[in-house]
């Protein structure tokens, strides 16, 4: 009976519910909204938040933040339309190359963090900044369009009648959710995420291992860069302008601590379900965008609450 309590009092159970619950009233106020081809769109208008959001859980575990994702996002899309159209290399070797500039750019996060000890907040904030710089000193304001079919099939085509971009997102996630959960690796973000010190004093990488979630997420910003440029056909400086602040809201909704050491990759992906049918379903009632933050807010709010009130009845 415990173990059963235990369960349906667990953030991400709450969650469920309020998505399960979301799902009908949103069906209720709109005829187009339980249909398959709005359905899967809106897979597709969510990968890129999505593949975000599943290293920001590791990093937001080990009771850190990286707010340069976004900044990140943009400087690579710039660098695929540089690299390709100015520089003239092909495509391929342009996509490979931004990808290696988002994992210096993740990894340049990690070593301030690690070495310098400098705060990840005041890390990821200047290097949003300075990131966010380059973007728009290569790009000069100027946009880069057509990309080849080929490309476009990444964040424009389908498999299987599921969105191409959507099979990536499973099989980040899926590689989320076993490495946090199923490996020494996620022991170890647990394990930091809950005390940091005594991490170190047992012996765990604890430097390494931080350094890896943020060059990870470095690599996954431009990955999620990559499926944006193929989604919209186009690369400008402004990519990714304020996605961090989606990214950590899906997050810290679907249950991860922002003081650390509680969280999983399956709460994450609840909390950014519910988050898109959230703003599809009021897109589609009518309601405006100012309208759809404040409900977000709220869910978000009414969830930590009914979670916390409700972890500390079963604590008593």
């Amino acid at each position: 009976m415990a173990a059963v309590t235990r369960i349906l009092i667990r953030h991400e159970t709450i969650l469920g519910i309020l998505f399960v619950i979301a799902l009908f009233v949103m069906a209720a106020q709109s005829d187009r909204f339980f249909t398959t081809a709005n359905l899967l769109n809106q897979a597709r208008l969510m990968t890129e938040v999505g593949l975000i959001a599943i290293p920001m859980t590791f990093v937001i575990i080990t009771g850190g933040i990286d707010l340069s994702v976004g900044s990140i996002m943009g400087l690579c899309a710039i660098l695929v339309g540089v690299f390709w159209q100015n520089v003239g290399l092909p495509l391929s070797a342009a996509i490979g190359l931004s990808l290696v500039a988002g994992t210096l750019a993740g990894f340049a996060n990690g070593i301030i963090i690690t070495r310098f000890r400098v705060p990840p907040l005041i890390a990821t904030l200047a290097t949003l900044a300075l990131y966010r710089g380059l973007a728009e000193g290569i790009s000069q304001a100027r946009s880069v369009r057509g990309y080849p079919d080929w490309f476009a099939q990444l964040g424009q085509g389908e498999i299987a009648g599921i969105p191409t971009q959507l099979w990536l997102f499973a099989l980040v996630a899926i590689a989320g959710i076993f490495i946090l959960r199923a490996t020494t690796f996620g022991r170890t973000t647990y394990a930091i995420g809950n005390n940091e010190a005594a991490a170190e004093f047992s012996g765990l990488p604890v430097e390494r291992t931080k350094l890896l979630i943020y060059t990870a997420s470095g690599f996954i910003s431009a990955l999620a860069a990559i499926v944006f440029v193929s989604r919209v056909s186009t690369t400008r400086s402004d990519m990714g302008n304020g996605i961090e602040l989606e990214v950590i809201t899906a997050v810290v909704l679907g249950g991860t601590s922002i003081f650390g050491g509680r969280g999983m990759v399956i709460g994450t992906l609840i909390g950014l379900c519910l988050m898109q049918i959230l703003q599809n379903g009021l897109s589609l009632s009518g309601v405006r965008g100012d309208g759809t933050t404040v409900v977000i807010g709220a869910i978000l709010i009414v969830a930590v609450l009914i979670s916390n009130i409700l972890g500390r009845f079963a604590n008593d």
